[in-house]
């Protein structure tokens, strides 16, 4: 991972429309005054799973949706699952909540605020079009108020961020050929495909000429992989869609030769510890796979996948691998140092940094961003 690719310039988020679009009443940045934490990027984000039950009661008055319940203490009740089918039954059942360019600002801007708290320097964010315009909503709005958050977070948190669009495997792959075909207007905004939902029953190789459409287009190419899948699912994600990242990737280590290869490539994981946890991928935290991912050498990075469903965001999934898996400070700055690494940002930007990382974990404040 050595930057952008040939032609990008940087920053791809703009704002799409000229508006200035303005953050919710009491939504504005403010500084905690918390003491520093360890700086990171964060890999691994959907940002329709950081729509909060508070958010989302707001939003469903707001656009005139009906919910189940609108008491807070039930809706996150409610986040509680078996499997990663459970969960994604009740996330897209959220989702129609969703509607407006400003909707989309809110939900990006509220993660941007909570994630400049937790350290995060760098995020690549996922978005799912695919959910969105099936529920009518147009691809401009979806781009445009997400654009404008990033603007925003970068103005307000000094975080670089970008968006990935990811595809629905469950779809199909003549739906996701539809959907890079309909995104291709807004290419400036995004700088890569994903593969993302439902894993098992739809193997990379499904979609293997979207990926090379997007290759095409100098798009960044990433997949979940070895998940709920085995690690056969991560050897297709590597050598059938070219994914230069790995989504997950935890069952990798089942296969000592896959692992070997992810060693010697140094192919980065993003690792979501938490969220394997809430979908019973692990049965429990102490029993992950993540020190042994460390010990082999892996460029594996941690992340929190769908925070507000999974009991927590970056600054959470830290503080909890430390606690229940003994995890050292050096142990956590390997991992923010492969975070910056894994990340496609240009690389004087990856160095600073990894310098901040240093400064940390030598006992300094980290220098400005």
């Amino acid at each position: 991972m050595t930057g952008l690719p040939a032609g990008r310039k940087g920053r791809v988020c703009r704002r799409p429309t000229g508006q200035h679009v303005l953050p919710a009443p009491g939504a504005a940045a403010s500084d905690s005054g918390a003491p520093p934490v360890l700086p990171c990027a964060e890999l691994h984000l959907h940002i329709e799973g950081t729509l909060e039950p508070e958010l989302l009661v707001r939003l469903a008055a707001r656009n005139g949706v009906r919910l189940p319940t609108t008491d807070l203490a039930e809706l996150r009740g409610r986040y509680r699952f078996t499997d990663l089918q459970s969960f994604l039954d009740l996330y897209y059942a959220n989702l129609p909540v969703l509607r407006t360019e400003q909707d989309f600002y809110e939900l990006a801007h509220a993660y941007l605020t909570r994630a400049a708290a937790a350290g995060v320097r760098r995020a690549e964010i996922f978005f799912d079009p695919q959910t969105h315009m099936a529920n009518g909503v147009p691809l401009a709005a979806v781009v445009a108020g997400l654009s404008a958050a990033l603007a925003d977070g970068s103005a307000r948190h000094g975080i670089s961020a970008d968006l990935i669009l990811c595809f629905l495997r469950d779809l199909g792959a003549a739906a996701a050929a539809e959907t890079l075909a309909a995104a291709l207007p807004f290419r400036e905004h995004f700088i890569g495909v994903g593969l993302d939902s439902a894993e098992v029953g739809y193997p990379p190789a499904l979609f293997r000429d979207v990926f090379a459409r997007a290759a095409a287009e100098q798009l960044q190419l990433v997949a979940h992989a070895g998940e709920e899948g085995g690690p056969e699912y991560v050897w297709e994600a590597l050598d059938v869609l070219g994914a230069q990242r790995i989504d997950h990737g935890i069952r990798a280590m089942e296969d000592p030769r896959l692992v070997d290869r992810l060693r010697a490539e140094q192919i980065p994981l993003t690792v979501c510890p938490l969220s394997n946890v809430a979908l019973r991928v692990v049965e429990t935290l102490g029993a992950h796979v993540l020190p042994v991912m460390l010990s082999r050498g892996l460029r594996v990075c941690l992340n929190s996948d769908d925070p507000a469903y999974f009991g927590g965001y970056i600054d959470d999934n830290l503080a909890a691998v430390r606690r229940e898996l003994g995890l050292t400070d050096a142990h956590l700055a390997t991992l923010a140092c492969n975070s910056f690494d894994a990340c496609f940002a240009h690389d004087a930007d990856k160095q600073r940094w990894k310098a901040e990382v240093d400064g940390y974990t030598a006992g300094a404040a980290p220098s400005p961003r």
